[in-house]
């Protein structure tokens, strides 16, 4: 709950969030406590599953389509179906909604053939599966590198500044991934803040050769540091998702002036017959009532609008590169 929390636990995952690779001694001098207390507090932050710091991979970069899958089934096969998508390396925010009676989530595809294994034979011929739907994502509004916690953080201007990385200058090009590669990724996807001598060891390269390699696939936007954070911790209790139908000449307005909303934790366009699709993150459902009769009202040219409470999220960020 919220009272399991306090400030300083908000405060070190806003600093988190700003850099996931910074010293515990960095964070400890802005946040004007030791570093031990830091260190302690993290872990204890970690381990009770609060906050995790991991590499997020945009293998968009590399030619992956991201699919935004609904997964509608018989009551009694929901949660297995959704504990089955979530063991699998491809997805994230596996979630049910809809009084527990359909799945959403997100999917990478990596080439046709793995689309049409999940997408056309392996779901819909799943026992108790009543019907998929599957759309790709065109264009990110926010996600990925952009956290919620950026929105909701308690940090002030002079603390964001002082804990913020040198920018990694942006590199152009497709970049090829190695056998060592996929080690590196796979190992800061379940922890970012691995070290470089457990990242050497993972990968068989020194120190030196793995932080020169982060900084490449930093610099290509394929590698990134994301953060799996309980939203109690902020007060927030209720997660909503919302397919929004937009005139076309008004999708990229619609979708900037969402993805400044602080409610909002992901947006993104979508193809079919809604073409806007977010993940709204509120402290109850009457300020999620107050949200959608404010805010999303006042979106440009919406046609349509649909909602579901999520009512139980089964996995977050994707696990393994």
């Amino acid at each position: 709950m919220e009272s399991d929390y306090d400030e300083l636990d908000r405060r070190l995952v806003h600093a988190l969030q700003i850099d996931g690779r910074a010293p515990f001694s960095a964070i400890a001098e802005v946040l004007g406590v030791s570093d031990r207390t830091i260190a302690r507090r993290y872990a204890r932050l970690r381990s009770a599953g609060a906050v995790r710091v991991l590499g997020g991979i945009d293998t968009t970069s590399l030619g992956a389509v991201l699919w935004s899958l609904r997964v509608r089934c018989a009551p009694a096969a929901s949660l297995p179906v959704a504990e089955a998508l979530a063991r699998r390396p491809d997805t994230s925010w596996v979630s049910l909604s809809s009084g527990g009676t359909q799945i959403t989530c997100v999917v990478r595809s990596e080439s046709r053939v793995d689309s049409e294994a999940l997408l056309l034979a392996k779901l819909p011929r799943t026992p108790r599966v009543e019907g998929v739907t599957a759309h790709p994502l065109l264009h990110a509004f926010y996600g990925g590198p952009d956290s919620l916690v950026g929105k909701l953080g308690s940090l002030d201007e002079e603390e964001i500044a002082r804990l913020r990385p040198p920018p990694v200058p942006c590199r152009s090009g497709r970049i090829r991934l190695g056998s060592g590669d996929r080690r590196l990724l796979a190992r800061l996807a379940v922890d970012g803040r691995a070290g470089l001598e457990e990242l050497a060891s993972a990968t068989g390269w020194s120190p030196t050769t793995v932080r020169r390699r982060m900084t490449e696939l930093r610099a290509h936007g394929l590698l990134y540091l994301d953060l799996d954070v309980d939203w109690r911790m902020f007060g927030a209790h209720a997660r909503t998702l919302l397919w929004l139908a937009v005139a076309p000449a008004h999708l990229e307005e619609a979708g900037q002036a969402l993805a400044g909303h602080p409610e909002i934790a992901f947006a993104a366009a979508t193809t079919g017959p809604t073409n806007l699709y977010a993940s709204v993150v509120c402290a109850d459902q009457q300020e999620l009532y107050r949200y959608l009769t404010t805010r999303v009202a006042a979106l440009p040219a919406v046609t349509h609008l649909e909602t579901a409470p999520v009512i139980r999220t089964v996995k977050q960020a994707a696990n393994r590169a």
